[in-house]
């Protein structure tokens, strides 16, 4: 194969590969936006406000300080709310029973008679159950949010990536037209002696 032949096949190549980063950088662009906007939007619509002043104060509550008093709207605010505020209210007004534990506490105080302890238990369990499907819905808004960063940061490595292969591509055109006819991959000597 010739030089000048090598060269352009590899420069095509790499412009092609350019394009399709291009296209993949646009694709996670456009996954990034439209994800953060929904997590966006959706918190915005809860009209949540991060807690502030007494109601965060004790070290189970340093996590939320940076957020205090402002309106949620982003996964890590979400997953602030959901892992350092609703999880230590559940865990403080259930004892840090779950909410099957609490079912087991219900069956056994059944058992007993005793439906003081009965209605306490339900209550607790109750509390539980609305504490942790909210904090589940939370979650879920920071994990997407969490894929929506990653899909930002890959768009960052593919346009990095197309415009160094696009470089590189250009590059090797010019040294295309600069190179000789030289020889560089010589054909294997068994098919020069059948063509001989």
């Amino acid at each position: 194969m010739r030089r000048r032949v090598f060269d352009k096949i590899v420069s095509y190549t790499g412009l092609l590969l350019a394009a399709v980063l291009l296209v993949a950088g646009g694709l996670l662009t456009w996954a990034s936006t439209f994800i953060n906007d929904q997590v966006h939007q959706q918190l915005s619509e809860q009209n949540i406000t991060m807690p502030a002043g007494p109601a965060i104060e004790g070290e189970q509550y340093a996590p939320l300080r940076e957020f205090a008093g402002q309106p949620m709207t982003t996964g890590d605010q979400a997953r602030a709310y959901a892992e350092y505020f609703i999880k230590n209210h559940m865990d403080e007004s259930t004892n840090g029973r779950t909410y099957a534990e609490l079912g087991d506490d219900i069956r056994a105080a059944e058992e007993a008679g005793d439906e003081d302890l009965v209605a306490e238990l339900q209550a607790q369990r109750e509390t539980r159950f609305k504490g942790e499907t909210l904090r589940g819905l939370l979650l879920y808004g920071y994990a997407f949010a969490t894929m929506g960063k990653i899909a930002g940061y890959a768009a960052i490595g593919a346009y990095i990536g197309a415009a160094l292969l696009f470089v590189l591509g250009l590059l090797g055109l010019r040294h295309a037209r600069k190179a000789g006819d030289e020889v560089i991959l010589d054909e294997p000597r068994e098919s020069r002696a059948v063509t001989a």
